[in-house]
């Protein structure tokens, strides 16, 4: 599937209004979505490089770097190598007994999702803190009552979460939510796009803050690329 081809599958299969992109902003931040959708190791298949090293007051190289390469990294080995069994036993007829092709259909859809949700988690940190822009400031506000009343029902939300946090806008209703997820293929809102993501695993923070998950949580909010944020929020 070419760019222009993916660009298409994905306004359409996430409910975008036709002749939405003429609105000023919005074409730009679907090129860049492009772009991004483009490097995904999904695509490439191979790791996505890191934006950030490390974040100093935040999270260490030595938090950020195994958590890319083993987490991240070997999600994208699992679901490379079971979509290619898959696809031979489809194409080529290759044998699977039940077990093993529930097995594989299984890890394509855990760890593909956890792929782009690493994709989302990396590539949404910022070094220093930022605001939101207008018009996603705007719908949080509306959405929620105020920043910070989101701000709190978000940090909650991921001090909850054993796997993941996002704050989401579904296409149906135009809604945000901020969403709890306990493993990559649970607490999705099916067409949601996800605009903030947070990882709460362990493995994302333990290095730099052993038990202590709360301060991970509220030390992220500090670190939002806003920018990327206001991005996705126009591409959904």
């Amino acid at each position: 599937m070419n760019l222009y081809d993916r660009r298409n599958f994905l306004f359409t299969s996430t409910g975008a209004v036709a002749g939405s992109l003429v609105v000023s902003g919005l074409l730009d931040a679907a090129e860049d979505d492009d772009r991004h959708l483009a490097q995904s190791g999904l695509v490439t298949g191979h790791p996505k490089a890191v934006k950030h090293a490390e974040i100093p007051g935040f999270l260490s190289a030595a938090q950020i770097a195994p958590h890319h390469s083993a987490h991240y990294g070997g999600a994208l080995k699992a679901v490379i190598a079971a979509d290619a069994k898959l696809d031979d036993s489809a194409k080529n007829g290759t044998a699977l007994d039940p077990a093993a092709f529930a097995h594989l259909k299984r890890i394509v859809n855990s760890r593909g999702n956890s792929v782009v949700l690493h994709e989302l988690y990396f590539d949404g940190l910022a070094p220093k803190e930022g605001n939101p822009e207008k018009a996603l400031r705007g719908a949080i506000e509306q959405r929620f009552g105020s920043i910070e009343k989101w701000s709190s029902d978000f940090v909650a939300s991921a001090k909850e979460a054993a796997g993941w946090a996002l704050l989401v806008k579904h296409p149906v209703n135009g809604k945000l939510y901020n969403v709890v997820s306990d493993e990559h293929a649970m607490g999705v809102l099916w067409m949601a796009n996800p605009l903030i993501v947070i990882d709460t695993y362990e493995h994302a923070f333990y290095i730099d803050y052993q038990n202590r998950k709360a301060d991970y949580v509220e030390k992220f909010m500090s670190h939002i690329d806003w920018p990327a944020a206001a991005s996705r929020f126009a591409r959904a």
